[in-house]
């Protein structure tokens, strides 16, 4: 039994079937390079404190350094008997330094040294995750650049409802990831405290430094509590639901774009590239990455109610239950990452088709609100201008008459004394559009200044 670090107090061999039920180097061998990191530090902390020599170390060191370069080249073996990547890794030092490389897991568990790399490689995930928001808030930007003065039909209840400037729908994408972005990095702020050095539940009686570990580790603090830092998988929670808020975000401008690339909106246009097509109609275009990034929302939204499910109920300290966070965590950066890359290339290389949507801008009587508003202007109120613009909109449809403008003008003053002469000169998307005033609108020059912001922001 010696060859597992733990077989000093067990007379049988483990049962393969046990090994391969209990095994996780299948997945957790991606945290190597983290492993090492942490090890390395927490070597060099050793030697500061006098638990191992400085020759001792610069062994260690030397070796760690050696078998992360071995694995990074696909030569390092792995084993099912060795478990998971922390026990290859020591166990390949102990094969080349003997009794040194026993002196690694000196003050350490491996249940605070699987948080400290899981931590360190969620850090690391949660900085690419950024990156990728921030590419695509300025794919957005340049879309609006690119479709600045065109004016959309905006919805709600998918039913068509104000005019607002193309520039206004891109950023308000762009503010969605914003606030993703802030989520990332209050997550990261909780996450950035060393879990090492609180060993399996209740800390070590040896004289570490765990202040010296975090700050060569870059960590803000150091965990406080030794039996939290056994259980705590917070951190992995908290990112998980951040990915999945950025999934939803995805999913919905995804099925927007499904929906506009279709005959029946026609409002955008998709590189080839980006589409497939059908195996038995050749006519086809289909928007398989919108579709895909729409649907693996589900795998976060899956994975977020994984680690929900797996921390329910749990009691102090550690559990081998806790063995079962890395697979959802990697699935979900995973799935982001890949999600975020690829909408960055689709905002890049949609079209809208400006000529298709001013065909049809007149439809729906989307400047009814701002015909009411300019009544509550003239000192009516709310309600009693809701209902008269209510009516003459009832009355357009009546008439089968698709815009307000092409009512006479005996209909406007009929409906309202206020309605007189000029009406129709504030009737038309356009006219509509321009009316807006408020902070955080569609008004052109509030549209403009938040353009500006953004690019300034994102520079």
């Amino acid at each position: 039994m010696a060859e597992k670090p733990w077989g000093g107090r067990f007379g049988e061999r483990t049962d393969r079937k046990v090994e391969e039920f209990t095994e996780s180097i299948s997945f957790d061998r991606r945290l190597f390079e983290h492993d090492v990191r942490g090890s390395i530090a927490h070597v060099q902390m050793l030697a500061k404190v006098g638990l191992v020599t400085s020759d001792e170390c610069a062994q260690i060191v030397r070796g760690l350094t050696d078998i992360k370069a071995e694995i990074t080249a696909g030569n390092f073996p792995f084993v099912l008997e060795r478990e998971d990547i922390h026990m290859h890794i020591e166990a390949a030092l102990i094969d080349r330094l003997g009794d040194v490389g026993r002196k690694l897991h000196t003050a350490r568990s491996r249940n605070d040294q699987v948080a400290t790399d899981v931590k360190l490689w969620t850090r690391d995930a949660l900085d690419r995750t950024d990156l990728g928001l921030i590419a695509l808030q300025k794919a957005f930007v340049a879309a609006a650049e690119r479709h600045r003065d065109l004016i959309l039909p905006g919805y709600t209840h998918l039913q068509r409802a104000q005019p607002v400037l193309a520039p206004h729908y891109f950023l308000a994408y762009v503010e969605k990831l914003a606030r993703d972005r802030s989520r990332l990095a209050d997550c990261r702020k909780r996450l950035n405290v060393l879990p090492l050095g609180a060993a399996a539940m209740a800390g070590t009686t040896l004289p570490i430094d765990r202040h010296h570990v975090a700050s060569a580790l870059g960590f803000e603090g150091v965990a406080a509590n030794s039996m939290d830092v056994s259980s705590d998988r917070d951190f992995a929670v908290e990112s998980v639901f951040v990915l999945t808020m950025i999934a939803e975000h995805l999913a919905g401008w995804a099925e927007e774009w499904v929906l506009w690339s279709t005959q029946e909106f026609s409002f955008l246009a998709l590189p080839d590239k980006l589409c497939t097509g059908s195996s038995i109609m050749p006519q086809k275009k289909n928007p398989d990455v919108l579709e895909l990034i729409r649907g693996r929302s589900a795998r976060v939204i899956g994975a977020l109610t994984t680690f929900l499910v797996l921390l329910k109920g749990l009691p102090l300290a550690y559990n081998r239950d806790l063995q079962e966070d890395k697979e959802p965590l990697f699935d979900a950066f995973d799935t982001v990452e890949a999600c975020l890359d690829l909408a960055s290339l689709v905002v890049d290389g949609a079209t809208l088709r400006a000529d298709r949507i001013a065909a049809r801008l007149d439809e729906g009587f989307l400047d009814a609100t701002t015909l009411m508003e300019h009544l509550i202007g003239q000192g009516i109120p709310q309600r009693t201008a809701h209902e008269v613009i209510g009516h003459l909109v009832a009355l357009c449809v009546q008439q089968n008459i698709h815009r307000l403008a092409d009512l006479p003008d005996a209909d406007f003053v009929k409906a309202h004394p206020k309605l007189g002469p000029g009406t129709k000169d504030l009737l038309g998307v356009e006219n509509a559009v321009k009316a807006f005033k408020s902070y955080g609108s569609t008004a052109p020059k509030e549209v403009e200044a938040q353009l500006k912001g953004w690019k300034e922001r994102l520079s």
